[in-house]
């Protein structure tokens, strides 16, 4: 049961970790097509998500 909770966190903190790398790539304008391009509001809320997700994973790889 341990190891399912494990995976499962694993794989939610890698799509945390991803939609916040599309969220600082188009807050900084090099990803272009959305209402977020250009923001520099987006890049903040993609580095915190990535930091979040960073750490979640880091979280779930404990022994």
């Amino acid at each position: 049961m341990k190891s399912i909770v494990k995976t499962i966190l694993k794989i939610f903190a890698i799509l945390i970790f991803l939609a916040g790398g599309i969220w600082f790539l188009q807050g900084i304008n090099i990803l272009p097509g959305s209402f977020m391009t250009g923001d520099p509001q987006w890049s903040i809320n993609g580095g915190i998500a990535m930091i979040c997700g960073a750490g979640l994973f880091w979280f779930a790889n404990r022994k």
